[in-house]
């Protein structure tokens, strides 16, 4: 397969940065989209050019750090994280446009490398569950209904890739942030920080600067975990009843 690259191409925070555009000539359909670019790193390295940065770690769909917009599109065209994306996914002669996540809170570190270390700062805003167990408790001393244990545990599966704050047109990250508040909400060893978990993480969601979700569904259409938008509901849903507690 022939490929044309657009890629963005940025120094630091500070640079304007801009489009560059690469040629590939021989793209296996097998290959995976971040092979894909290895293959083009190698080629700029043998030319003594800098090559592209951009995130990787666990390339198995794990780690969520494979951020990328792939045509106007978070991780792709196809439900999944960047590198559990295949050429085959494209035509031969296709022109692909690749891009970093474009929202304030990520500021751009270099090409296609964003600082989403403001998704950190959310989650340790919700401290901790402190519940004083001793021992490692037996697994099946606190009683969890199937239902609600299944659901936390779905919920939980998102990896903060950033998929949802790129895709929504507010940079939201209320997905993100709900999915974070019902996985804790749903069970019993979450319940005594319930109320301050919830205020103080949209706290610091607003701080750091993530727009107002309106509902738009954006963000879960582009979870490659699939995380339902119904978690959103209940995070306005534990925040109205946190500050009806005085929180």
């Amino acid at each position: 397969m022939k490929i044309t690259l657009n890629i963005w191409r940025q120094t630091d925070a500070s640079d304007k940065g801009g489009m560059h555009t690469y040629q590939l000539d021989d793209v296996s359909p097998d290959m995976s989209f971040l092979e894909m670019l290895d293959v083009l790193n190698e080629d700029l390295n043998a030319k003594d050019e800098e090559p592209i940065a951009f995130d990787s770690d666990c390339r198995e769909g794990i780690c969520g750090m494979c951020s990328l917009m792939i045509n106007g599109e978070p991780h792709g065209p196809e439900v999944t994280t960047t590198c559990q994306l295949h050429m085959r996914s494209f035509k031969d002669g296709d022109t692909i446009t690749i891009e970093p996540w474009r929202a304030d809170a990520f500021p751009v570190l270099k090409d296609l490398c964003v600082d989403r270390s403001a998704f950190d700062r959310i989650i340790q805003a919700g401290g901790y569950i402190s519940v004083n167990t001793g021992s490692a408790p037996e697994a099946h001393s606190v009683p969890v209904p199937r239902d609600d244990a299944m659901r936390a545990f779905n919920v939980a599966t998102c990896i903060g890739c950033g998929a949802c704050v790129a895709a929504c047109p507010n940079g939201s990250a209320s997905l993100f942030m709900g999915a974070k508040i019902t996985h804790l909400g749903e069970l019993p060893q979450g319940q005594p920080e319930r109320d301050s978990r919830v205020v103080n993480m949209v706290a610091q969601h607003d701080h750091e600067g993530f727009g107002g979700c309106t509902n738009i569904g954006e963000c879960t259409a582009a979870c490659p975990k699939e995380i339902p938008l119904d978690v959103i509901s209940q995070l306005n849903r534990d925040l109205r009843t946190a500050m009806k507690h005085g929180h």
